[in-house]
């Protein structure tokens, strides 16, 4: 299907200008959140805020949604596409450094992920697609989730009878990281490594001087990697030069074992518990069986019990047609280079945006709030995770863009 442009595009500078007009409420708006972090579970002030503010633009508002879920819905003046845009809300449980002016109040507890970012960057779309609502043909849904960080909000989402009642065409997501500032980078199917904590069992005459050295063997065994680099080291990700811009990535074919696991003795029993990290879907049945085969190899074959998945998340799956669509619409209008293409899959990170994704098509970017030169790093769940606030101005402009062409296409 073709992607009409919607009044020749002339909309565009008005959508830079009237987010040029609210950026500095948007700031202090993630600020606010900063300062009055909430775990999963417990957005209750959160949800109130972004319900207040939806409100007061004139949307049409659902709270209470999966627990403290929220949906602002904006409707246009024709029969266009549904778009839902969705930002989650939740904070992280720690005390990292957080060297602000704004830093969080609440013990114990931080945006240490930029989910402040996300619903700044939500709101700031809801209000600049508010103000050009006659240039809207469809409907928008402003999607803001619980319980991210736990894995558990967008499925119960998605579970519930208000989300039922949707009727979806297309979703889109963002995740502010440590690329540059503004840069916003995508690639279809899968953005991230697929993650299973694996589950190794032995007799209790096993000991942890055995599991050490096993588990040493296995993970050097099975590991799969390109050239000298370490996919586990996850700050080359996002170098300029070798990280995920770079079709050769070391980020782009790999299968690891973390350096560190657990020991557990349970029911007579000892347990190894650590994380692995495939890029290759089709290879993850053939993990547990060479993981086995190592074993029964070894001398340490008469404690072996077993090997299985104890914890496997789905992965954020980019659909490749709206990838394609995406990406040639946001730099149509905004230039070239305004998107660039990932060639990697991340690994440790994921989202349960994906639990959308199994019921709607979707697109998540990923989204640079980095910047070197003002000793900014946006490294998620690092300490001194900070966010060069510019981004809010770049993701609200670009994809209250994005997602007006999406609504008027029919």
């Amino acid at each position: 299907m073709a992607c009409a442009p919607s009044e020749e595009r002339t909309i565009h500078p008005k959508i830079e200008k009237d987010t040029e007009e609210i950026f500095d409420r948007l700031v202090e708006l993630r600020r606010d959140f900063h300062r009055h972090p909430e775990l999963a579970g417990n957005e209750i002030r959160t949800s109130k805020i972004i319900a207040e503010y939806l409100s007061d633009l004139g949307l049409e508002v659902k709270t209470g949604i999966a627990g403290n879920g929220v949906i602002g819905i904006l409707r246009g003046n024709g029969n266009g596409k549904n778009i839902a845009w969705r930002a989650d809300m939740d904070a992280l449980p720690n005390d990292f450094p957080d060297d602000v002016s704004y830093k969080s109040t609440v013990e114990g507890i931080q945006h240490g992920c930029g989910h402040d970012v996300h619903m700044a960057i939500g709101l700031g779309i809801a209000e600049v697609l508010a103000k050009n609502k006659d240039s809207i043909q469809g409907t928008v849904y402003f999607i803001f989730q619980p319980e991210e960080e736990t894995f558990v909000g967008a499925k119960n989402m998605v579970g519930s009878s208000e989300f039922s009642n949707i009727d979806l065409d297309e979703i889109y997501s963002l995740h502010v990281t440590a690329l540059p500032v503004g840069q916003i980078m995508v690639k279809p199917k899968e953005l991230y490594a697929y993650q299973k904590r694996v589950q190794i069992s032995f007799s209790d005459t096993f000991t942890e001087d055995d599991a050490k050295k096993l588990y040493d063997t296995i993970r050097r065994e099975i590991l799969r990697k390109k050239g000298g680099a370490n996919p586990w080291e996850i700050p080359k990700a996002f170098d300029s030069i070798g990280g995920l811009r770079n079709p050769n990535t070391a980020f782009r074919d790999y299968l690891f074992l973390e350096e560190s696991f657990v020991i557990e003795e349970e029911n007579n029993q000892l347990h190894i518990k650590a994380y692995l990290y495939e890029t290759d879907k089709d290879n993850l049945p053939n993990i547990l069986p060479k993981i086995d085969q190592l074993i029964n190899n070894s001398e340490f074959k008469d404690k072996f019990i077993s090997t299985s998945y104890i914890q496997e998340n789905p992965t954020v799956l980019n659909d490749e047609e709206l990838t394609d669509q995406a990406i040639n619409i946001l730099n149509d209008i905004y230039g070239d280079e305004t998107v660039v293409i990932d060639y990697g899959q991340i690994p440790y990170f994921n989202d349960d945006f994906f639990y959308f994704q199994q019921k709607i098509p979707g697109v998540y970017f990923l989204f640079g709030g980095s910047n070197v030169e003002k000793g900014i790093m946006a490294m998620n769940h690092a300490p001194n995770f900070r966010v060069d606030e510019e981004c809010i101005k770049i993701g609200v402009e670009s994809f209250s863009s994005l997602i007006l062409e999406r609504t008027n296409i029919e």
